[in-house]
């Protein structure tokens, strides 16, 4: 269930493509510690909404690799 999730999590990410168009990891890690937390995806909405999808881990964190998978 939770691989099925996270494929439609992506899908809805790609349909919004155009708010990740110049969006990078570097700059969601403002802090520049390698992850992305919860406090700094919310700056955006989508990402928000789908933060627990793309953290395979559940560590509460993104890691760059987690992030890649919704590019």
């Amino acid at each position: 269930m939770k691989h099925i999730n996270t494929t439609f999590a992506i899908l809805a990410l790609a349909a919004s493509s155009a708010a990740f168009a110049a969006v990078t990891f570097e700059s969601f890690d403002t802090d520049g510690n390698g992850a992305i937390t919860k406090e700094e995806a919310s700056v955006n909405t989508r990402l928000v909404e789908i933060f627990a999808d793309l953290d395979t881990d559940q560590n509460g964190e993104l890691s760059k690799e987690e992030f890649a998978k919704a590019q």
